[in-house]
């Protein structure tokens, strides 16, 4: 006998993360501090994660591990230097799961927004779902102090 299992409800499927960073930076310094940062990512203890950036469309983001060995986390959407950096991908799951990750920048009076969003659909581990806002808020946190740095 074959049974058919309920499916979660759709709350449960998805996702999505809202956060606005201002940086005291320009555009321009406030866009590199991203890229570099979206490569020499690192756990909130301080662990290295080392990762990739193919910075133009269809380029890959991957965590690397060496030897040609790694994790695939997106493909670079869209990217229109400065102001937009968009991607697609499975991210750190590994499950079924579609998700699309936006950083929009704008200046005004030397101050950077970033508006970036996280919208995921899938079967989601719980897990993750209680981890990503805290490991967000870091990686763009990282993003202000190293841009506020640079500039």
């Amino acid at each position: 006998m074959c049974t058919i299992p309920t499916l979660p409800e759709i709350e449960n499927l998805t996702f999505t993360i809202n956060q606005e960073i201002r940086v005291n930076a320009t555009l321009a310094v406030t866009f590199e501090a991203l890229l570099e940062q979206l490569q020499s990512n690192e756990r909130e203890d301080g662990t290295p994660m080392p990762m990739k950036l193919e910075a133009y469309p269809g380029g890959r983001w991957y965590r690397d591990l060496g030897d040609n060995n790694g994790h695939l986390w997106a493909h670079v959407q869209a990217i229109k230097a400065p102001s937009l950096l968009e991607f697609s991908g499975p991210m750190f799951m590994s499950y079924p799961v579609a998700n699309n990750l936006q950083y929009r920048l704008s200046e005004a009076d030397g101050v950077t927004t970033i508006r970036f969003r996280h919208t995921a659909f899938g079967l989601l581990d719980p897990e993750h779902r209680k981890g990503v806002v805290k490991g967000w808020t870091h990686m763009n946190e990282r993003v202000r102090q190293r841009a506020e740095r640079s500039r």
